[in-house]
């Protein structure tokens, strides 16, 4: 899953993201609103964490602009006012939830879940996955091959996770890139084989094919 943060206080963002990053998600940081805009509607988002109060555009306009350019991301917005009547106009602009600063980093995560399972839902998607002998499960983040949990780090669940979305498919380096890491990496591509085969280990040699040239292919179990 990847996420967008719309936030300009740059300590909080900063904070959120590394917290984010190790719940296993794809983060990526914006401090204006204009480049929230921006990101936003590039439409490869799973959820967007959109501040109120931002520099070029505030987070009402923004979270109206993406909804009336016809984008269902799921948006929940953060303020540092409070009042029934800030919670009203957010929600009034197509918001999904609402967090007054300061918030526990745990109800924050919880609501990120949250979104993201009903958005699933909504989509009649099962959050469970099962493939031959193995069963993902992207709600409880748990792994099973046959009876067996296997325990997995957050970055191997995310790539994993890519996998198991389009099992049967070849899915290649760069896509496994673009959603488990964030825009900002420049570092080797070749990570994505480091994690792949980690995942080998874990799970079965034979489950993650590789394409040559094309990507990697989840296999069943023959």
């Amino acid at each position: 899953m990847r996420l967008l943060i719309v936030e300009d206080e740059k300590r909080l963002a900063v904070s959120l993201a590394k917290g984010l990053t190790a719940e296993g998600y794809a983060v990526d940081v914006v401090h204006d609103g204009r480049e929230g805009l921006h990101r936003a509607g590039e439409g490869v988002y799973d959820l967007v964490i959109l501040d109120i109060m931002l520099p070029g555009l505030n987070g009402y306009r923004v979270c109206a602009a993406l909804r009336a350019a016809g984008h269902d991301v799921p948006i929940l917005m953060l303020t540092a006012k409070d009042g029934e009547y800030d919670e009203a106009e957010g929600l009034d602009t197509g918001a999904d939830d609402y967090l007054t600063k300061p918030f526990s980093y745990v109800v924050l995560v919880a609501r990120v879940k949250a979104l993201l399972r009903r958005r699933a839902q909504g989509a009649g998607a099962s959050p469970v996955h099962v493939h031959g002998d193995l069963k993902v499960d992207t709600a409880a983040r748990r792994v099973f091959l046959g009876e067996r949990e296997a325990t997995l780090t957050a970055k191997e669940f995310a790539v994993l996770e890519q996998l198991v979305l389009r099992a049967g498919q070849v899915v290649s380096k760069a896509e496994i890139l673009e959603h488990v890491w964030d825009f900002a990496y420049d570092g080797d591509p070749n990570i994505v084989e480091v994690y792949v085969s980690a995942l080998r280990r874990k799970l079965r040699a034979a489950l993650i094919r590789t394409v040559r040239g094309a990507g990697y292919r989840l296999e069943a179990e023959r």
